[in-house]
């Protein structure tokens, strides 16, 4: 076998990528990268009767994102037909497959038949040692499975696991269409590429026996296997939509971070010590099987919002502009066509990122500074900008209109001669000021929000906010 370490994430375009298959890739890919071995994309797209396009794209885009490169790929089983064609004719060659004449209607009736005499409903091997070829009859090819002994499997995470060879069926491996099945092309094409391990999840552990015995019938090497543990919901029920196991896009567009992701990710079911934030090179620095646990990890989404929150605050700001763009575009903050430069729109980033779970929050909470018409929380506003607060905003408006020195020091300067001057609390003034100036109750420190803005816009809004009082 090659000694250069060689894993596959081998995806079903059927639907969108979803949490559990991300956690798959994403040992694998560390697993490589660790190893300074090679990541290999394969789109299983065999049942083609639900596989699209739209999926397989889907699925290199949610990749793309998460920063989960590929060395190999991405391969398409549909394109590697004449291969498995060639492995099938060599089993038939070999007496180790058989063309399998049974209609389904038989086989269901032998099912039943045997349910009722409590044997187990799998194939009666009528075919099996049958020699004719009857013309025009359809057919499927099945693998001759051994009648007795046992399979042995040394999973890198749970030691030797032995099945019963009675209790494995006679595989179809071909369907009367020509088309090559599942359990067959995984072991044809994990052959083929030269894959040395298969980090995949424990749902496949039963598939493990049947595919060890086709890799010793087509005498090729068998990988070395790990099955990782299922992600259950909080109620320990597998992982299902209605406990937030959503696709990777979703995740994307609700505003994660995708280095945050992959971190929370990582740590269900692997660990290194007690560290819970980790670098992408500190992962791959790490990253081992034997810190991979067997038990069953828990999806929590409160702790995914807390590491996406801590990525916020510690990413760079022109990082995590480039990120941050594409929702604001989404929340219709910024145009398509906006013409902004990265800088530009990193710039309010600092006054907004120690407080943002999400990107989208942070977008709203930005929506006062790259929108030119604001939208007022309107119960605030007639809290706020009423009769009373009018000579206090003109009295700010007249000293910062004379203000040269535009500083955060000069502003609570200005703020504190007025509160003096006009007997009020700050609140009094600040909080008709940040309505004036951002719409909302709530934004960053009001200085903070008058530099960002700076002097023209501030005292532009500000002034349109007396006169919204005027037509009271």
């Amino acid at each position: 076998m090659n000694d250069i370490v060689k894993v596959r994430f081998a995806p079903s375009p059927t639907g969108t990528l979803h949490i559990g298959g991300v956690r798959t890739a994403l040992f694998n890919w560390l697993f490589a990268r660790h190893n300074g071995g090679k990541f290999v994309l394969r789109i299983e797209d065999t049942d083609v009767s639900r596989s699209t396009d739209e999926s397989i794209q889907e699925i290199l885009t949610a990749m793309q994102w998460l920063g989960l490169d590929w060395d190999e790929g991405p391969y398409r089983q549909m394109e590697r037909q004449e291969l498995y064609k060639e492995k099938v004719e060599f089993l038939l060659q070999k007496g180790k497959a058989y063309r399998c004449y049974c209609t389904p209607e038989d086989l269901d009736a032998r099912r039943r038949e045997a349910q009722k005499k409590g044997l187990k409903p799998k194939y009666d091997g009528t075919c099996r040692n049958r020699a004719d070829q009857p013309e025009g009859v359809p057919f499927v090819i099945r693998f001759k499975a051994p009648l007795d002994g046992a399979v042995t499997i040394h999973d890198l995470l749970r030691g030797q696991i032995a099945f019963d060879n009675q209790e494995m069926d006679d595989l179809i491996i071909q369907r009367t269409d020509g088309t090559p099945t599942y359990n067959f092309v995984v072991v044809v094409d994990d052959a083929d590429m030269g894959i040395t391990h298969v980090i995949r999840g424990d749902d496949h552990l039963s598939n493990t026996p049947r595919q060890a015995l086709l890799y010793t019938a087509l005498e090729v090497p068998q990988p070395k296997f790990a099955h990782i543990s299922m992600i259950l919901g909080a109620d320990k029920s597998r992982l299902s939509k209605r406990h937030g196991a959503t696709s990777v896009l979703a995740y994307r567009d609700m505003g994660y971070l995708p280095g945050a992701l992959i971190n929370y990710l990582v740590r269900l079911g692997w660990s290194h010590g007690d560290q819970e934030i980790f670098s992408r090179e500190e992962l791959i620095q790490h990253f081992s099987l034997e810190n991979i646990t067997t038990s069953s990890a828990v999806f929590n989404p409160e702790k995914l919002l807390w590491i996406n929150q801590e990525y916020i605050k510690n990413t760079p700001p022109l990082e995590l502009a480039a990120l941050w763009e594409p929702i604001l575009v989404k929340e219709g903050i910024l145009s398509k066509d906006h013409g902004l430069s990265m800088e530009e729109i990193a710039r309010p980033i600092p006054s907004l990122n120690q407080r943002a779970r999400d990107l989208v929050e942070m977008a709203r909470k930005a929506a006062f500074y790259f929108k030119t018409e604001l939208e007022f929380d309107e119960k605030a506003r007639a809290k706020f900008l009423t009769p009373e607060t009018r000579p206090h905003l003109e009295l700010l408006v007249s000293k910062l209109s004379n203000l040269n020195n535009f500083s955060e020091s000069a502003l609570e300067t200005t703020f504190k001669e007025i509160i003096e001057q006009e007997g009020i609390k700050l609140g009094k003034l600040a909080q008709p000021v940040r309505l004036a100036l951002t719409g909302k109750k709530e934004s960053p420190g009001i200085y903070e929000v008058i530099l960002l803005l700076g002097k023209d816009t501030t005292l532009s809004r500000l002034k349109s906010a007396i006169g919204w009082i005027n037509t009271l």
